[in-house]
């Protein structure tokens, strides 16, 4: 299963150390990844492959937004076509 990884928050250092850590601790293929930095604010966008993931997707979910309260950013993860549904025009 393919999920959408959507990281957002003001920019500091080890962001995308501490989310990519996170997610490979279980197992979670990071397929393509695209981030930028707007006027202080980080923004990333993360196709993730979970077929091999050591925790349900419910579990990760949970994992995922402790860790961006933690590191003081906002983390969702949305199915692949959740995420394709909602941004089709």
């Amino acid at each position: 299963m393919k999920a959408i990884v959507t990281v957002i928050g003001k920019d500091k250092p080890g962001i995308i150390a501490r989310v990519s850590a996170s997610l490979a601790e279980n197992n979670v293929n990071i397929e393509d990844i695209s981030q930028t930095i707007m006027q202080g604010n980080f923004t990333m966008l993360m196709q993730c492959d979970f077929e091999n993931a050591t925790k349900s997707l419910k579990e990760l979910k949970a994992v995922l937004v402790a860790l961006g309260e933690e590191i003081g950013v906002s983390i969702h993860v949305q199915h692949e076509d959740i995420f394709n549904a909602m941004h089709k025009i």
